[in-house]
C-alpha cells in the first residue's frame, strides 16, 4: 500500500515513456561500437598487460584496427581469425602486434563460420569464469551472511592501494558493509586503464585490475574474521566504462557506480560514446551479479534540490529502463538520490522524507542508493554530524538499500579513520533505535509530505513525456538534467565511435543476456 497515495497511472505512464526513450536510443546503440567496447572484448578474451613503455595491450590491439579502418568489424573477428591462422593465443597475438611482428588486419581470412565458432569458444570460457565468481559470492552470502539494509557504505581514498586495504579492513571491523575505493581524480577522462598495483593517486586510487584483486582478497579475509560478507565497490564510468566492468566481473566486485548519463553531464564525455559504452558495461554488470549505483544525486549539486527534484526521478526512470535493456534485474539497480536540500529551509526534512519515500514506493525492489548531505556542509563539524543524523533517520525510515555515510568533516578534509568510525557509530545507533519506524508511522492524508511527493511525480512524468517527444540527445543538449548542456558531437571520445560492419560480432552480449 502506498503511504504517499501516489497515482499508479501517472507512474505507469512515466515508466512507459522512459521505456520508449530507452528503446529509441537502443536502436542507435545496437548499430555502433566504440574503442572502449572493443578493448573490453579483448580483455574478456584474456588480453592483458602493457608494452615496454606502459601502453596497455588491449589499446594497442584496438588502435591497430582503428588505424587500418576496420574497427567496425570488431576485435573479436580479428582475434579469432588470427588464432585460426597463427595457432597463437589472444595474449600472444597482442604481444606480437605490440612488438610490430604481426598485423592481424592482413592475415588471410578464414571461413566466417570458423571465425564465429572460435570467438564463441573464447567468450564461453570467460562467461564460465564470471559465473563462478557469481557463485562464489552467493556461497559467501549463504555461509557468512551480510549486514542488514540499509548497507553501511564508506569510502577509502588514500591513493595507495596497500594503505586503502588497512583502512578498508578497519572500516569493516567498525561495521561497514560496502567499501568503495574512490578513483584517483581524472581517471574517468583517461582513454586507457592503468596497469598493476598503484601507490600514488590524487583524491583516490587508480582503478586497475590488480588493485581490484588486492582489495577483494583483503575484504574476503576481513569478512571471514567479522563473520559477514563485505562488498567491494568501484567506479565503472568514464571513457573506459565497459573495461572496468569487465575487470570488476573478473575480480568479483559487488557494486559499481554505473550511470547512463553521468559521464555526459559531469565529465563532458560525448553522449554517443557514453550511451554505447554504458550498454555493454551494464550487460557485464548484470551478468556478474553486480549492483549498479546510478548518479542522480549529482544533479542536486549543480541544481536546486527542491526545484529540480523531479529531474532526479525522471533520470531514475530512464536509468531503470536502460538497465532492463541490458538484462539487469531490479534487485541490482541501486538507483541514486540524495539528501541535499539547503538546511535553512523550513520543513526541509519533510521534503527529504517525501522524496526518499517516493523513490522507495516507485522502485520497490531496487536497493536504492542514498547519498548524504555534502553541498551544504560547513566547517562546523557538530552541525555536520546532526545533518548526517537526520539523513540516517530518513534512510532507515524509508528502507533505503545502500547508504553512503555522511562524514562530519566533509567540507574540511579527506576523512580520518576516526571520522569514519564516528559516522558508522552514528548510523548504527539511529538504525537500531528507529529500525521499525517506517512500519509504525503513516502520513497525513493530503498533508505536506503526500502533496510534495505528488508534485514531484507529476513534474517528472511531464518531463519524461517531453523527452520522449524530443529524444534524449536533444534533451541533453537543452540542459534539462542538472542544468548542464552538452552537444551530441562535442565532448571527449566521439572519434572512438564507429558504425558496425555487417560482419561485426560481439559474442559476449548474447551469451550474457541469455544466461
Amino acid at each position: 500500500m502506498s503511504k504517499l497515495k501516489l497515482d499508479p497511472k501517472q507512474i505507469g505512464k512515466a515508466r512507459e515513456s522512459a521505456k520508449h526513450i530507452a528503446e529509441d536510443m537502443q536502436q542507435f546503440i545496437d548499430k555502433h561500437t566504440t574503442v572502449a567496447v572493443e578493448r573490453t572484448i579483448a580483455r574478456l578474451m584474456e588480453v592483458d598487460g602493457v608494452d615496454d613503455v606502459g601502453t596497455p595491450l588491449p589499446n594497442i590491439l584496438v588502435d591497430s584496427l582503428k588505424k587500418a579502418g576496420v574497427l567496425n568489424v570488431g576485435v573479436s573477428y580479428f582475434i579469432a581469425n588470427a588464432m585460426l591462422s597463427t595457432k597463437l593465443s589472444p595474449q600472444e597475438i597482442a604481444e606480437k602486434v605490440a612488438a610490430g611482428e604481426l598485423d592481424i588486419t592482413k592475415l588471410p581470412l578464414q571461413p566466417q563460420e570458423q571465425i564465429k565458432a572460435q570467438a564463441q569458444a573464447l567468450a564461453e570460457k570467460m562467461v564460465e569464469r564470471i559465473k563462478s565468481n557469481r557463485e562464489k559470492r552467493n556461497e559467501y552470502l549463504s555461509t557468512l551472511g551480510e549486514g542488514r539494509k540499509p548497507y553501511l557504505y564508506v569510502i577509502v581514498a588514500t591513493g595507495n592501494i596497500y594503505e586503502d586495504v588497512v583502512q578498508a579492513q578497519a572500516a569493516a571491523k567498525q561495521g561497514a558493509d560496502v567499501i568503495a575505493v574512490i578513483r584517483t581524480t581524472g581517471q574517468s577522462l583517461l582513454d586507457y586503464v592503468p596497469y598493476g598495483a598503484t601507490t600514488e593517486g590524487f583524491g583516490g586510487t587508480y582503478a586497475t585490475q590488480e588493485n581490484f584483486r588486492i582489495m577483494r582478497k583483503a575484504l574476503d579475509e576481513v569478512g571471514e574474521e567479522v563473520g559477514r560478507y563485505i562488498r567491494l565497490c568501484n567506479y565503472c564510468s568514464g571513457l573506459c566504462m565497459p573495461e572496468i566492468a569487465a575487470m570488476g566481473a573478473m575480480e568479483r566486485l559487488d557494486v559499481m557506480l554505473n550511470d547512463a548519463l553521468y559521464g555526459i553531464l559531469f565529465r563532458d564525455i560525448n553522449m554517443q560514446r557514453t550511451l554505447v559504452d554504458q550498454f555493454f558495461s551494464r550487460v557485464i554488470n548484470g551478468f556478474a551479479g553486480v549492483i549498479i549505483n546510478t548518479g542522480e544525486d549529482n544533479y542536486l549539486t549543480t541544481a536546486d534540490a527542491v526545484e529540480e527534484a523531479h529531474t532526479v526521478l525522471a533520470s531514475q526512470f530512464i536509468n531503470e529502463q536502460f538497465a532492463l535493456k541490458a538484462g539487469i534485474p531490479e534487485e541490482q539497480m541501486g538507483l541514486g538520490h540524495a539528501f541535499e536540500i539547503e538546511p535553512g529551509l523550513e520543513n526541509g526534512f519533510l521534503h527529504e522524507l517525501a522524496q526518499a519515500q517516493m523513490a522507495r514506493e516507485i522502485f520497490p525492489k531496487a536497493p536504492l542508493k542514498y547519498m548524504p548531505p555534502t553541498k551544504f556542509k560547513t566547517g562546523n563539524i557538530f552541525k555536520g554530524h546532526i545533518q548526517d543524523a537526520l539523513f540516517n533517520v530518513i534512510s532507515v525510515w524509508t528502507n533505503q538499500g545502500i547508504q553512503l555515510l555522511g562524514m562530519m568533516t566533509e567540507a574540511i578534509h579527506t576523512p580520518f579513520i576516526a571520522d569514519r568510525a564516528l559516522a558508522i557509530e552514528n548510523a548504527r545507533y539511529i538504525f537500531n533505535n528507529l529500525r521499525s519506524i517506517g512500519d509504525e508511522i503513516e502520513f497525513k492524508e493530503g498533508g505536506m509530505i503526500q502533496t510534495r511527493a505528488a508534485e514531484v511525480v507529476a513534474k517528472a512524468a511531464e518531463l519524461i513525456q517531453e523527452i520522449e517527444k524530443e529524444g534524449l540527445m536533444s534533451t541533453l543538449e537543452q540542459g534539462k538534467f542538472g542544468g548542464v548542456k552538452r552537444s551530441r558531437t562535442g565532448g571527449k571520445g566521439l572519434d572512438g565511435v564507429v558504425q558496425k560492419d555487417e560482419k561485426y560480432m560481439n559474442p559476449f552480449i548474447e551469451l550474457m543476456l541469455s544466461n
